[in-house]
């Protein structure tokens, strides 16, 4: 895309993984996002022809999703970098603090990794010889943040702004404030001069405003009855693992729900389903949308 500068190399992977951003400067290189951990060795080898031998100095995350710092702990590990996360998530990761880490919560899973550096909205940094800003995106995780770089108006999103949404709101699953959130954080991208946006799924973009009407348009429905994004949250979880498994066998699917804190409280307190129920409903709801399929005893990923 014509508008992405020369060293900003968007690596644009599948809905299981993020993609990531490679940053290569006269001075200096840098990885936002590291995509999931089942896909770790696929981003270290992009990583590394992209840096076409040179070092990685510094690996950044816009949020801590495990589809967006899976492969942490390997880049680390293989490439000596550096790694800095949200501030604001700090305390959880030193302690792998698993009960409020999101990765037990959504049965998903992130090897252990160290941090470096921390980020919080307001910073201001060198990355790829550009200079980049970051900004606060709550809404789809409390923590989540933006890299917009004013001198080329490149903005780095993450799950604040795909082309046609935004990710799951996570907050309003757990009786925190999400839906106004997601509307202040569209507010701020729509208040940059931004004239491409690099999202954590998809292709980047460069009708923004059109983006962001989609996005409105969406956050009015779910907010005018919070059930929706509630149901959305369990098909997305379920189509994760789908992503990540292939097939599940019908006969097993309520155990492994039930397995996993986020979609059993989901179902149990805001959808009035038991797990039996809601795996029925969650597999008519994916093959419904041509997301899954059902072959023989099976619901396969489509």
């Amino acid at each position: 895309m014509g508008l992405i500068p020369p060293g900003v190399r968007v690596l644009e992977r599948g809905w299981l993984s993020s993609n990531s951003v490679l940053l290569t400067g006269p001075d200096d290189t840098a990885l936002i996002d590291s995509g999931y951990a089942t896909h770790a060795d696929q981003t270290l080898a992009l990583v590394r022809t992209g840096l076409g031998g040179r070092p990685l100095d510094l690996l950044l995350n816009t949020h801590l999703h495990s589809d967006h710092c899976g492969g942490n702990a390997l880049l680390r590990a293989a490439l000596g970098c550096r790694v800095a996360i949200p501030a604001a998530d700090a305390p959880k990761v030193a302690a792998w603090d698993e009960d409020t880490l999101s990765f037990r919560a959504t049965g998903q899973q992130c090897p252990r990794f160290a941090f470096d550096a921390t980020l919080a909205p307001g910073d201001s940094l060198v990355l790829g010889g550009l200079r980049w800003d970051v900004l606060a995106a709550p809404g789809h995780d409390p923590h989540a943040l933006l890299f917009f770089c004013a001198a080329e108006g490149v903005l780095v999103a993450g799950d604040a702004l795909w082309e046609d949404g935004f990710g799951v709101i996570f907050p309003e699953l757990t009786g925190e404030p999400g839906f106004a959130e997601v509307g202040a954080t569209l507010d701020l991208i729509a208040g940059l001069d931004a004239r491409v946006v690099i999202p954590g799924h998809g292709a980047a973009f460069t009708d923004v405003a059109g983006a962001l009407a989609r996005a409105r348009t969406r956050l009015d429905y779910l907010s005018a009855d919070p059930l929706r994004n509630a149901r959305n949250a369990v098909k997305v979880l379920l189509k994760f693992l789908l992503l990540e498994r292939g097939e599940i066998a019908l006969a097993e699917l309520p155990a492994l729900l039930a397995s996993i804190p986020l979609v059993e409280r989901v179902g149990r307190e805001q959808l009035g389903m038991p797990t039996g129920e809601l795996s029925r409903w969650a597999v008519e709801a994916l093959v419904r949308a041509g997301a899954a399929a059902v072959d023989k005893d099976t619901l396969r990923d489509v």
